[in-house]
């Protein structure tokens, strides 16, 4: 979805062009997408719009951005968009991460936070909370659309309506194209080990920038106790749960995750 005030351009960061997503006025908000979700202008990011300067790139690999053959781990994703940070002026910037995107971000954050003014996960994945063979998170790559909407939304059938999969009834060749090169990409950064670090929890606590989570109370994919575990681990992290909303509550409950986000980081 896409609206008059918004731009798509290109930037090279790195060796790598990327698109990017921009609207909005206001203090800059950085906002890196899950990898099951299609790059694109969404509703919620026209609502933070009202409030910031977003911009919201696509990952390398993913959407209309060039993935060049070196990168291929999260670490590399992190330092890419610290780079990406100096393409949006002197002004510290709030990073909202989703799902991978919450990874990314806490690996940036970790790494350097001077340039960050506040830091917003929303079902992060990225650390390892349970045994060596207990699973955390569901493995999405291998489910079909409609275990992912079961596991991922709240209702299901309004996830039928706002998200965009493999499968989808209707979905243009060029979007599943799309979308079948997001997943590739991301199976290339995620799979071994399958979607965490297992340095990352330890390094949370070198995270100072205010912190907050953001997690689905029916959350199916990562569940709240991963995300309770994911506070904890970062010094005076707070953890807001939105009721009726899964792993994508930007998706489902726009209006109540735009509220969470404004009101710690406007």
């Amino acid at each position: 979805m896409t609206s008059t005030a918004v731009r798509e351009d290109r930037v090279e960061v790195d060796g790598a062009a990327l698109q990017v997503f921009r609207g909005g006025s206001g203090p800059p908000l950085l906002v890196l997408h899950d990898c099951e979700v299609m790059p694109e202008w969404q509703p919620y990011h026209e609502a933070l719009g009202r409030s910031f300067s977003v911009a919201a790139p696509s990952h390398p690999g993913f959407g209309a951005s060039e993935r060049p053959d070196r990168m291929e781990s999260v670490e590399d994703l992190a330092y890419l968009y610290l780079d990406f940070l100096d393409t949006l002026g002197p002004e510290p910037v709030t990073l909202l991460g989703l799902g991978l995107g919450g990874w990314i971000a806490a690996e940036m954050a970790v790494r350097c936070s001077h340039r960050l003014r506040r830091l917003v996960l929303a079902g992060p994945v990225g650390i390892k909370v349970s045994g060596p063979t207990e699973p955390d998170i569901l493995e999405t790559f291998v489910l079909t659309r409609q275990q992912i909407l079961e596991a991922g939304w709240h209702d299901p059938g309004l996830g039928e309506e706002r998200m965009k999969l493999p499968g989808t009834p209707g979905l243009p060749a060029e979007e599943l194209l799309t979308l079948l090169r997001n997943r590739e990409s991301a199976v290339r950064y995620t799979w071994k080990p399958f979607m965490h670090n297992p340095n990352l929890r330890r390094w949370l606590r070198r995270i100072t920038v205010p912190t907050l989570l953001i997690w689905g109370g029916s959350d199916g994919i990562v569940s709240t106790d991963y995300g309770r575990a994911f506070q904890q681990s970062i010094p005076g992290a707070g953890l807001q749960v939105i009721p009726e909303a899964g792993h994508y509550p930007y998706l489902e409950q726009p209006d109540a995750f735009v509220e969470a986000v404004a009101g710690f980081a406007g």
